[in-house]
């Protein structure tokens, strides 16, 4: 079976702990102990968030001067190479000898006329109080928004179109190879439709509708979105709570769940299983293996009818 799991930024860091090193090294080495019923037996691509990297990263190019410029294509750049090296040295403690393990620094297509570029929504970099957001947004020009308890920073984030390294992508899994790619949901570029020339952008790309394009155009047989819940609650935070053990792809409307946390994921679900002949999963990355067995996650799928509950 060919999967693909989508890493939320839970795998990576945790909400409230410190951004140092040792902190993401051990939620990653977490990460890839949960991924072992997936380790044997399938052909498997990983895609990671990077919200928390990519705003950390901005902040230390913003504090080294006024006139150097790091844009968000090249910060992105930089965190799948720092976080594609992580996850490589975790998984290389948990594969079977000999698998390679490889990751690819990715180009994601989107369109310059997107209208996400006049409604910046992504959240990137650490939290803040309502008082250091406002005092950020005013001196640095930021647009800032709350999430859950805290502010934080936010960017465009255009959808994607396609992934631009998808024939050696593909190549490294018919040779057997774990592939980490599209993190953070690729390198936000746009195409120039008379020379095809390609030319990075200001944005970052949610991590699970480019998780969604990749699983699709690889043909893959399920796309699991891997996070810090049980899966997906209809009525979240309100006495009716239920959680969803599994819906058809019409049943579920992505813009009755929030923006920045849950609506993309069911976004990215509905739409690979629209698209496909494939099933989506949402659910905690430490059920992995119950969802593989159907017990565990919210499934999405074209073989569901209606909606059933766990």
């Amino acid at each position: 079976m060919r999967v693909v799991v989508a890493l939320g930024g839970n795998a990576l860091l945790r909400r409230d702990a410190p951004m140092t090193v040792q902190n993401q090294r051990d939620s990653i080495a977490a990460a890839c102990n949960g991924l072992g019923p997936l380790l044997h037996g399938h052909e498997l691509v990983i895609s990671h968030g990077n919200g928390p990297q990519v705003g950390l990263l901005a902040l230390q190019a913003a504090a080294y001067d006024d006139l150097s410029s790091y844009p968000f294509d090249v910060l992105g750049a930089q965190t799948e190479g720092m976080i594609g090296y992580l996850i490589e040295q975790e998984l290389r403690n948990v594969l079977p000898d000999g698998r390679p393990v490889v990751t690819v620094v990715t180009l994601t297509q989107v369109d310059p006329d997107d209208p996400a570029f006049a409604e910046p929504e992504k959240f990137v970099g650490p939290v803040y109080t309502e008082s250091e957001a406002d005092e950020l947004a005013r001196l640095r020009g930021w647009a800032v928004r709350v999430d859950g308890r805290y502010w934080r920073r936010v960017v465009p984030s255009p959808r994607p179109m396609r992934i631009v390294e998808l024939m050696p992508i593909e190549w490294l899994i018919e040779k057997g190879a774990v592939v980490i790619c599209a993190g953070g949901g690729g390198i936000p570029t746009v195409q120039d439709q008379a020379t095809g020339r390609l030319t990075g952008v200001e944005a970052v790309i949610d991590k699970d509708r480019t998780s969604a394009v990749l699983a699709r155009d690889l043909k893959a047989d399920l796309l699991i979105i891997a996070t810090d819940v049980d899966g997906v609650f209809e009525d979240w935070r309100t006495p009716r709570q239920r959680l969803l053990a599994s819906a058809h792809p019409d049943e579920l409307d992505p813009a009755l769940f929030a923006a920045g946390s849950m609506g993309p994921k069911v976004a990215a679900a509905v739409e690979f299983a629209l698209d496909t002949d494939g099933d989506a999963v949402i659910g905690s990355l430490d059920s992995i293996g119950s969802m593989l067995r159907h017990t565990a996650g919210t499934w999405i799928s074209r073989r569901s009818s209606g909606r059933s509950y766990r």
